[in-house]
């Protein structure tokens, strides 16, 4: 007696009619009567033990072909959608499958595996294309069957891969390692499916009943809207559901349900293309919107040349590259449907507003073209919420409203190309000084005030010939930036041990030695409670950046751990102290000039970006005929890049000759200043007390800390 499966003999859903037993002889295989459905006998290995009858197994044939209601066979049982049947009064056969015979150990273990996975394949059919429901997603909301799985004939893998857009769970597994690699079977699944040909008729639609007309209604869609777009339902039982029609040329290509619970779902192996695509031919310009129900209400404003993505949105955008044209199947319906898009000069993504809407927007645009692309910013609901989409606003705003949000649609945002008015919020504080340090933040000294102010996203080029005091002069900088607004920084002042830069900020700060020695002179030494508010202040306003190895640190390094303390303790300034201890390694075919050139456009960029100032102290090259005045910016070693990318130049001069003047007096020289608004060319004059490190305005005394 042939036995059903375990998941048919026990499913009380499956009708099966005029059923029939099939005997088995030597000479071939006859039927006594017929089996309404599609199920064919696949002819196994027989067993050792009775190799005098054939065994035989009864497993589900999917028919590609259209069948009728009389004949459909009705299975939901492990995740397996309804299975259609073809039209036959006799068992059909497959001579591929019946040629070649199964190993069924081999395929009871990739069974097993699968069903590790949550996959069921015991009425799958090796060989072809089975439909069922992921496990991963269940099929969302609708319960849709989206996973796709294909068993080779051998029974030694099997792929699948769901085709739900917020899925897209996919992989391999084998029964063994053959060695023999498989990913190509993941394509074999779209290869093998078969786009039906189906009809209102063959799907059994019916115009809307007078309840559904009243619920659109309800939602501002008129019953005119809804019969042109062939708007239907189909009955299942005592459940309606709504029908929306696709179609392309007059042919009807696919139909996607609605029920009352807001589960959707279409009708398989038929072919995605947008809703509405006829509406479209020959536009210049195209709306395309996220649902079926923002479509007709699109109409409602008076839009018809308006289309809907068949899938939804996706939860993201994807961080991969655009795949190809027959790779890319999560927006296939874009290339199904490219010669109605082609024409478009205009396509204005009037996507939902939320993140997975917006998402849907960047990878419609990714594949249309930014260029051709226009938003929409749906109105505010209040303070704090938009309305979502179109349908939202067709039915809180009206018809109207929801024109004028089509009508004023912004381009599409491209990388890197901007006009004023995405700025002109920026400017307006500018005017108003409300941005702050619009006229930058004084150094301290009032000689220099009128020529030099620190700009947050600057960058500063200091330079000045060996021990002129560039490093001591930034430092006094730097602690009076921190006295008068509190700026924290970061210090990458490779010359410099830690204890003696600590030293020398520590006198600026006390304003006593940190030893008795002879630079002190008969200066009281800063006291053991003094050097603990010191330490204190060290580190609440400093970082340091260095190499713990005897590597030297490139400026991509340097760059990326400033950027750590910025975001990690606001540091408002970064010191790179020289130029010449870092790593300059370049390829062979790059001048030192080009090399100069990208890294402060590198540095520059970072200042920008974070907003924070950058000093970089650079030497001079080697003076050969010096005699004794301030070099000039084009001295800088390495390229004249230097003064022609810095936002300011400064050249650090101190006074060597007696006869020439106080020993202690340091020259400032402020060779550029690319922003008229905070400064000037010139020159200011300090004095410098080599005891403390302080520098001061010639006129001022010493503060006493």
């Amino acid at each position: 007696m042939l036995r059903f499966p375990y998941h048919i003999r026990n499913n009380p859903r499956l009708r099966l009619h005029k059923l029939s037993l099939f005997s088995c002889n030597s000479a071939g295989l006859m039927a006594s009567k017929t089996i309404s459905s599609s199920f064919s006998l696949l002819r196994l290995t027989p067993s050792p033990k009775r190799l005098s009858t054939p065994c035989k197994r009864l497993v589900p044939y999917l028919s590609s072909k259209p069948v009728s209601k009389k004949n459909s066979l009705s299975l939901r049982t492990n995740g397996f959608s309804s299975i259609p049947s073809a039209n036959v009064s006799a068992p059909v056969y497959s001579k591929d499958l019946e040629d070649q015979p199964l190993n069924m150990r081999i395929l009871e273990i990739l069974k097993h595996k699968l069903k590790q996975l949550g996959i069921d394949i015991s009425a799958c059919v090796p060989g072809r294309e089975n439909r069922l429901l992921c496990p991963s997603c269940n099929g969302g909301e609708s319960e849709e069957i989206s996973l796709s799985l294909f068993i080779n004939q051998d029974g030694r893998s099997a792929s699948w891969m769901c085709f739900r857009a917020k899925c897209g769970w996919k992989g391999i597994t084998k029964a063994f390692a053959d060695g023999k690699p498989s990913y190509a079977n993941l394509s074999r699944v779209n290869k093998v499916k078969v786009k039906r040909e189906i009809t209102v008729e063959s799907l059994q639609l019916e115009p809307l009943c007078n309840q559904l007309i009243a619920y659109f209604a309800e939602r501002m869609i008129s019953a005119e809207t809804l019969k042109r777009n062939a708007v239907m339902q189909k009955k299942s039982g005592e459940e309606i559901a709504i029908a929306f029609t696709y179609w392309r040329k007059g042919s009807l290509v696919n139909c996607k349900y609605r029920d009352i619970a807001k589960r959707f779902w279409q009708e398989k192996d038929t072919e995605k293309i947008f809703y509405g695509l006829d509406d479209i031919e020959d536009a210049s310009d195209i709306i395309i919107v996220e649902g079926e129900m923002d479509k007709l209400a699109m109409e409602e404003a008076g839009f018809r040349n308006c289309v809907s993505v068949p899938d939804g949105a996706p939860p993201s955008v994807s961080l991969k590259e655009v795949p190809a044209e027959e790779q890319d199947t999560k927006y296939q319906y874009l290339w199904d449907c490219k010669e109605y898009l082609k024409k478009a000069s205009r396509i204005i993504l009037a996507t939902d507003g939320d993140p997975p809407g917006q998402a849907l927007a960047e990878e419609l645009a990714r594949r249309l073209g930014r260029e051709r692309c226009w938003r929409v910013k749906w109105p505010k609901k209040n303070d704090v919420d938009h309305f979502k989409d179109a349908n939202e606003v067709l039915m809180y705003l009206g018809p109207s409203v929801l024109k004028d949000v089509i009508e004023t649609a912004e381009l599409y945002p491209i990388r890197g190309l901007f006009n004023f008015r995405d700025f002109f919020d920026e400017i307006d504080r500018y005017y108003h000084r409300t941005l702050g340090y619009e006229f930058g933040v004084s150094t301290g000294w009032r000689a220099l005030d009128g020529l030099y102010n620190v700009v947050p996203g600057e960058l500063t080029v200091v330079t000045g010939v060996p021990n002129s005091g560039k490093s001591e002069w930034i430092d006094a900088l730097l602690c009076n930036l921190n006295e008068s607004v509190g700026w924290k920084f970061a210090l990458c002042s490779m010359e410099n041990k830690v204890r003696d830069h600590a030293r020398k900020l520590l006198e600026k700060y006390i304003r006593k030695p940190f030893f008795d020695s002879s630079y002190g002179s008969s200066v009281e030494r800063m006291s053991v409670e003094e050097l603990e508010k010191g330490k204190k202040w060290l580190s609440d306003t400093f970082y340091l950046v260095r190499c713990e190895n005897d590597s030297l640190p490139s400026i991509k390094w340097v760059l990326d751990l400033a950027k750590a303390a910025v975001l990690r303790h606001g540091v408002r300034g970064l010191l790179i102290d020289p130029y010449n201890e870092l790593d300059h390694q370049r390829p062979v075919s790059q001048t030192e000039t080009e090399y100069v050139s990208q890294m402060l456009t590198k540095i520059k960029r970072f200042a920008q970006h974070h907003s924070c100032h950058v000093w970089f102290v650079a030497h001079p090259r080697q003076l050969h005929h010096w005699i004794g005045a301030p070099p000039n910016l084009y001295d800088i070693s390495g390229s004249a890049h230097f003064i022609n990318k810095c936002d300011n130049g400064i050249v650090i001069h101190r006074n060597r000759d007696p006869e020439a003047g106080p020993v202690d007096q340091v020259q400032v020289c402020v060779r550029k200043v690319r922003n008229k608004v905070v400064g000037t060319i010139g020159d200011a004059f300090l004095s410098y007390d080599r005891v403390t490190g302080v520098y001061m305005d010639i006129d001022e005394p010493q503060k006493k800390q």
